[in-house]
C-alpha cells in the first residue's frame, strides 16, 4: 500500500442475503468510514463507495458497497482491508498519529541506543501497543503507546524515543 492511503476498515463478512457487508471501522467515530470514500482494496485494484445501512451488526456496521449485489460477492470480500486516500482524512493534532505513520519508525531509548523498529500497532481494547523488533530479539517487545513510555515521536526524523521500564524488555 502506498503512504498516500490509510487503512480505515475491513470487511468482516456478509450480512443478510442481498449483498450487504459487515464493515469493521478503524475510525475514531466508526460511522465516519463512509465519509472517506471511495475506499480502496490494499492493492488498489478495486474501489467502493460505502453506504451505511445499519448502525450496529455483529462485527461492525451494516453497509452496502458499490458493485456488490449478492451474498456471494459480499462473502468473497471477507477479510478485505479498505483504504482511504490520506488527503480525505482529517489532519491530526500534534500528539495523535495514524498507525501507518508509526510502522517502520526506529525506536531508541532515552540514551539514544537503538532498540529496534515498529513492526505493527495493536489495540486489544486497553490502548495502543507498539510491536518493536530489533537485532538479537527473539520475540517482539510490546510497548504501551503512552506519553509516559513514549515521550517523543518524530515522524519527520523517522524515530521514536521510548523510556522503557526495567523488566519490560
Amino acid at each position: 500500500m502506498t503512504p498516500d492511503r490509510i487503512c480505515v476498515g475491513a470487511i468482516a463478512g456478509s450480512f443478510g442475503v442481498s449483498g450487504e457487508v459487515r464493515l469493521k471501522s478503524f475510525c475514531a467515530a466508526p460511522e465516519d468510514v463512509a465519509a472517506y470514500g471511495p475506499l480502496w482494496t490494499e492493492d488498489g485494484s478495486r474501489s467502493f463507495t460505502v453506504k451505511l445501512t445499519r448502525a450496529s451488526v455483529s462485527g461492525g456496521l451494516g453497509a452496502r458497497l458499490s458493485g456488490v449485489a449478492t451474498k456471494e460477492q459480499a462473502d468473497a470480500l471477507k477479510g478485505t482491508s479498505l483504504y482511504a486516500d490520506r488527503d480525505r482524512l482529517p489532519s491530526l493534532p500534534d500528539d495523535e498519529f495514524y498507525h501507518a505513520d508509526l510502522i517502520g519508525l526506529a525506536v531508541q531509548d532515552t540514551g539514544g541506543a537503538v532498540i529496534g523498529t515498529v513492526q505493527a500497532v495493536h489495540n486489544h481494547g486497553a490502548g495502543d501497543l507498539l510491536e518493536v523488533m530489533g537485532p538479537g530479539m527473539k520475540t517482539a517487545l510490546l510497548l504501551p503507546f503512552t506519553q509516559a513510555l513514549v515521550p517523543t515521536v518524530d515522524i519527520k526524523a523517522g524515530k521514536i524515543v521510548a523510556d522503557i521500564p526495567e523488566g519490560l524488555e
